[in-house]
């Protein structure tokens, strides 16, 4: 089993949930935000730049275009962040560069930039560190090297810098300190606060003077929009697939069922099931998501958090007991294993979200930390082995619909934990672990490079 022999602090709140845009938080919100990094790290020689290259390697590489990332690196080299992009101005913004040829940099200057040469995606190198590696290269007018940088999206928007560790937090001196989830609940028993009480106590000692429990509102406000603009929408997503929007009708049928008495749970499940659609519908589009912990299982905690919200009487202390215990879970998951589909599969993305979410759901109904701990270890269990395939490099199929499986999978793992006493033989560090080790044995074949499983075995046109 894993130990908390190295001195990395817990997973702070923003590392688990952000707000960015679509499709992909590994392969369009890191390629984005490590190209803006890039940028500033030229300082004074900003000056001097005449040229910027971006090169993808590996995963971003094999699925670069279905994943957006070329247009990622360009906004971010264009001086565009994730989290205060319009995506509605975004696309706008890609097509004056393109047409154009000309990339405006921060200090007002327009240079040469023809996507084709100075976007490359190399299908050959790799980079033992992960799989996702990015270089950018600055060049001046007599074609010498300003600076180059090695940088790597290792899921869920999170980016490092070649030679940097990942430190997991700004380094404040933190109030409570655990690197397992046994450590986890032992803090609970000897101190008698919740999951999420040591996670906001975290968060206020990184963030001293903030109103932390309003940062947790933010991000579940931008998680129900999205999902209300993600049912407001019909018509086709773009792509090639031939992928129509349902997660409205789905809802329409729903509400129709429950306008009707009919509280069934398949009623209910439609209506859960058209909330987590309507998230990643939102994802494929290039719309406004908050990864948690990634966009392509950007839907499955704010489907569970609006059926507490919804269907369980939810308040707002409750959804941010539920966020906080949520992000204590995935910074766990993220500290021991992965959240990266690059790396594990899809375990690791729709997996890490289905145990973040029972976790969460579990605590807001009132579970124990044993009980919480059982829910997230049900869940993550019986994702175990899931592959990343996407067909098309998009993240379409089966991502969307997976997403919907990923959220009635986590309100059943709450109910059966809530059914029990918290006292189980699987602990959530031991199925932890096995997610590890089972992504390390995966092909890469299977993780996030459409290069096996549905990818090849279904057309994409």
């Amino acid at each position: 089993m894993p130990a908390a022999a190295d001195d990395r602090p817990p997973a702070a709140f923003d590392e688990l949930f952000k707000i960015g845009i679509g499709p992909s938080s590994s392969h369009t919100v890191g390629p984005m935000r490590a190209a803006f990094a890039f940028l500033q790290h030229l300082g004074p020689r900003l000056a001097e730049v005449t040229r910027l290259t971006a090169t993808a390697y590996g995963s971003l590489a094999w699925t670069g275009k279905g994943h957006a990332t070329d247009k990622a690196l360009i906004l971010g080299l264009a001086g565009f962040r994730p989290d205060d992009i319009d995506p509605d101005l975004a696309g706008a913004a890609m097509a004056g560069i393109l047409a154009g040829r000309r990339l405006t940099l921060p200090d007002g200057r327009d240079i040469s930039f023809d996507a084709d040469r100075d976007v490359i995606f190399d299908c050959v190198a790799t980079f033992e560190r992960h799989p996702n590696a990015m270089c950018f290269a600055a060049h001046d007018a007599a074609g010498a090297e300003l600076l180059s940088e090695v940088w790597y999206s290792i899921g869920g928007g999170f980016v490092l810098r070649d030679g940097e560790t990942d430190g997991g937090g700004s380094g404040a001196p933190l109030p409570w300190r655990y690197g397992t989830a046994a450590e986890l609940l032992a803090l609970t028993a000897a101190t008698g606060r919740t999951i999420a009480d040591i996670a906001l106590d975290n968060e206020r000692a990184r963030r001293p003077g903030e109103d932390c429990q309003a940062s947790v509102d933010r991000i579940s406000e931008a998680m129900f929009a999205c999902i209300d603009r993600g049912l407001s929408q019909d018509g086709e997503l773009d792509g090639g697939l031939g992928v129509r929007r349902r997660a409205r009708r789905l809802y329409e049928r729903g509400r129709e069922r429950e306008a009707g008495n009919d509280r069934s749970p398949m009623a209910v499940m439609d209506c859960v099931s058209s909330f987590a659609i309507a998230v990643n519908e939102e994802n494929a589009a290039g719309g406004r998501v908050v990864t948690a912990p990634t966009n392509g299982a950007a839907g499955v905690v704010p489907a569970v958090l609006r059926y507490y919200r919804d269907f369980c009487g939810g308040e707002q202390d409750g959804i941010r007991q539920f966020l906080l215990t949520a992000a204590a879970i995935g910074g766990l998951i993220k500290r021991n294993a992965s959240i990266s589909g690059a790396e594990v599969g899809c375990q690791g993305e729709v997996g890490s979200a289905a145990a973040m979410a029972a976790a969460g759901l579990c605590a807001a109904l009132g579970g124990s930390p044993a009980q919480v701990e059982n829910a997230a270890e049900i869940a993550i269990e019986h994702h175990l082995g899931m592959t990343c395939d996407p067909v098309g490099g998009l993240v379409q199929i089966p991502c969307i619909e997976r997403n919907a499986f990923g959220a009635v999978k986590a309100i059943n793992a709450a109910s059966l934990a809530l059914a029990g006493d918290g006292r189980h033989v699987v602990s959530l560090d031991a199925a932890i672990e096995t997610m590890r080790q089972t992504g390390l044995d995966m092909q890469s074949k299977y993780k996030e490079t459409s290069l096996g499983g549905l990818a090849v075995n279904v057309t994409a046109c």
